[in-house]
C-alpha cells in the first residue's frame, strides 16, 4: 500500500522553522563545533530549550491522587505525571482491537519497516539504560498484582543494573578486595558471577530474576547475579551488564595501580567514573543518535545549567515510562552466534552470551537494522507488553494524545492526515476513534511518522528532550562541586574525557584481536554525524 503525503498543517510555525534551521546547513553548524566557546554556548543553549518543551518539574500532579497534596509532590513511590488526570465521557475501543494496531505483519514489509538509521544494538542499549529507572510496580507479596500507579525507580541513573537496587545487593555483589565486583572467568573474557552453586543454593540472597519460572532448568544454571530483575531476560541486557562490570573492575584496578587506596575508597569511586562514563554515553552517542540534528550535544557539569529552571529533583513519570516502550525497534530475528535467530531464542538464555563472546555479539548487533518505531510494526512475542502498556495508560488515565501534542507545544491534530502519511495508520486510527481528539497517549505516541534523520516520530523525540535532558544533567555527580577531578581522580577525569562513545568501552574490554571490533548505533548508510 503506497503511502500519502502527511499534511503538516499542524505541526506549528515555530516548529518547522526550528527543525529546518538544525538540519541544514551542515557546514555552518562543523563551523560552530570548530570554535571551543560558541559550540559550548549553542551546547547549552539548545539542551536548555530542548527541556524548556515542556513545564519544568515539580509537577503539581502524580498518580498518588488526583488533586495535589504534599504527598503526592514527594512521594516517588508513585510516578509524576506531565498532565492532570482525564475524566474521560464515553466508551473506548477494544484492547484488544488497539493490540492489533501494533502487530507487525506477517511477512514483515522489508525497506519500509527497518529504521532508517538505527542498529540493533541501539535497541539493546535503550532498553537496557531505561530499563535501569524507568521500574514498574514489583509487587512484595507472590501472586498480587502490580498497581499502575506506584514504580520500582530509584529515580536515577545510577547504572542499578549492575550494583543493584539496595544496599545489601551492592554488599552482595562486591568481592571486598580491589574495588572489585564479583565476577567469574580469565582475563578479560569475565561475567556476572552465577545466582546459584552447582547443588542449587542461591549464592546472592537478595538477586531477584523477573519472571524466573519461565527460565527452563538448564537456563536456570546459568543465571547470572545482576544488579536488577531483568538483568538475564534477553540477551542485550546481559551483553550491557557484562560490559559495565568489565568496565567497573577495569577502572577499580587502574585506581589501584594509581593511588593504592583501600577496597572502599576504589570501589566507590570506579562506581562514579562508570557512572559518569555512562552519561557521557548517553549525552555524546545516544542522544545524537535520536536526534536529526547537525549540532552534536555534548556533556557538561550541572554548573553550565545552574540557573535553569529544569535543574529540579528527578521524578519518573508515567508517560516517561510509556512512551519509552519501543518494542517495535526489536526484529523478529536477531543475528546472534553466526546465524539469524528467531526473537525467542534469544531470550531466557543467559549462557548464550559467554557461549559466543562480548564482542562478536555485539559486531553482530552493530550490523543488523533496527525496526521502524511506530504502528504495525512490533513481533507477536511483544504484543503483550504493548498491551500491558495500553492498560497501563488506561488505569492511570493519562490525557489524551492531542493534549500532550498541545502541552509539548505542538498545535492539536484536526485530522488522521496530520499524523501519519501511511494508509494503514489512518485506516487504523479510524476504525478504533471517532476523530484525532479521542486517540489515546500511549496510540497517538506510535502513529505518527518518524522525522527525516531520525529514529523517533515527533511528539516522543521532543518528550524524550525534555525528560533525557533534566534527567540525566541534574545527575548528584554532575553537581557543580562534585563533577572536578578531586572528586573523580585525576585519572577518572581522563577516562571520562577520553570516551567518546560505546565502541572505546567495548574495545577495551575485550580480548583484543587484529582489529577493533565494529561497534555503532547508526547503521551503514545512515546519516551519522
Amino acid at each position: 500500500m503506497s503511502r500519502h503525503q502527511r499534511s503538516k498543517k499542524r505541526d506549528g510555525l515555530g516548529n518547522k522553522l526550528e527543525f529546518a534551521l538544525l538540519t541544514r546547513g551542515a557546514r555552518v553548524w562543523d563551523g560552530v563545533h570548530s570554535v571551543g566557546w560558541l559550540s559550548r554556548l549553542v551546547n547549552r543553549t539548545l539542551i536548555s530549550r530542548a527541556a524548556a518543551k515542556m513545564d519544568p518539574r515539580p509537577d503539581p500532579f502524580s498518580t498518588r491522587s488526583d488533586y495535589t497534596s504534599w504527598e503526592s509532590l514527594t512521594d516517588r513511590r508513585y510516578d509524576g505525571r506531565h498532565l492532570r488526570p482525564l475524566h474521560r465521557e464515553g466508551g473506548l475501543p477494544p484492547v484488544d482491537r488497539l493490540v492489533e494496531l501494533f502487530r507487525r505483519p506477517s511477512p514483515a514489509r522489508a525497506e519500509e519497516d527497518l529504521c532508517q538509521k538505527s542498529t540493533v544494538l541501539f535497541a539493546y542499549f535503550a532498553q537496557w539504560f531505561t530499563d535501569g529507572f524507568l521500574r514498574s510496580d514489583r509487587p512484595k507479596l507472590p501472586g498480587a498484582p502490580p498497581d499502575p500507579r506506584r514504580n520500582d525507580s530509584t529515580h536515577e541513573i545510577d547504572l542499578c543494573q549492575i550494583y543493584g537496587l539496595t544496599q545489601e545487593a551492592t554488599r552482595e555483589l562486591r568481592t571486598y578486595e580491589g574495588g572489585l565486583l564479583a565476577s567469574e572467568g580469565d582475563g578479560p573474557e569475565t561475567f556476572p558471577p552465577r545466582l546459584y552453586a552447582a547443588d542449587g543454593t542461591k549464592r546472592f540472597p537478595s538477586i531477584t530474576v523477573a519472571r524466573e519460572e519461565m527460565f527452563d532448568p538448564r537456563a536456570r544454571e546459568q543465571l547470572f547475579a545482576i544488579g536488577t530483575d531483568t538483568g538475564n531476560i534477553q540477551i542485550g541486557h546481559v551483553l550491557m551488564n557484562t560490559l559495565f562490570l568489565r568496565e567497573h573492575n577495569r577502572l577499580a584496578t587502574r585506581l589501584e595501580a594509581a593511588y593504592g587506596w583501600d577496597d572502599e575508597r576504589l570501589f566507590q569511586t570506579a562506581r562514579m567514573i562508570n557512572i559518569v562514563i555512562l552519561l557521557k554515553l548517553v549525552v555524546d552517542e545516544y542522544i545524537n543518535h535520536i536526534t536529526p540534528y547537525h549540532f552534536r550535544f555534548t556533556l557538561e557539569g550541572a554548573k553550565a545549567f545552574r540557573r535553569a529552571p529544569w535543574m529540579r529533583t528527578n521524578r519518573m513519570a508515567s508517560e516517561f515510562n510509556l512512551l519509552y516502550r519501543w518494542h517495535s525497534l526489536i526484529p523478529s530475528e536477531l543475528l546472534a552466534g553466526g546465524r539469524m535467530r528467531p526473537l525467542q531464542e534469544t531470550a531466557l538464555d543467559p549462557g548464550f552470551v559467554p557461549e559466543h563472546g562480548l564482542g562478536p555479539l555485539l559486531e553482530e548487533a552493530s550490523s543488523q537494522r533496527a525496526g521502524r518505531v511506530g504502528l504495525f510494526n512490533t513481533a507477536p512475542e511483544l504484543l503483550p507488553a504493548e498491551r500491558a502498556s495500553v492498560e497501563k495508560g488506561r488505569a492511570v488515565r493519562l490525557a489524551s494524545y492531542n493534549d500532550y501534542r498541545e502541552a509539548c507545544r505542538y498545535p492539536r491534530v484536526t485530522g488522521f492526515d496530520q499524523i501519519s502519511s501511511d494508509p494503514r495508520i489512518r485506516a487504523g486510527l479510524a476504525e478504533c476513534y471517532d476523530g484525532p481528539q479521542a486517540i489515546e497517549f500511549y496510540v497517538g505516541l506510535f502513529a505518527e511518522d518518524p522525522r527525516p534523520n531520525s529514529v523517533l516520530p515527533p511528539l516522543i523525540g521532543r518528550m524524550v528532550g525534555v525528560d533525557a535532558f533534566s534527567q540525566a544533567l541534574t545527575n548528584p555527580l554532575l553537581a557543580p562541586r562534585v563533577y572536578d577531578e578531586e572528586t573523580l581522580s585525576p585519572l577518572g577525569w581522563q577516562e571520562i574525557h577520553t570516551t567518546s562513545n560505546l565502541s572505546d568501552v567495548v574495545n577495551r574490554n575485550v580480548t583484543r584481536r587484529d582489529r577493533p571490533y565494529a561497534i555503532t548505533m547508526t547503521r551503514a548508510g545512515g546519516q551519522a554525524r
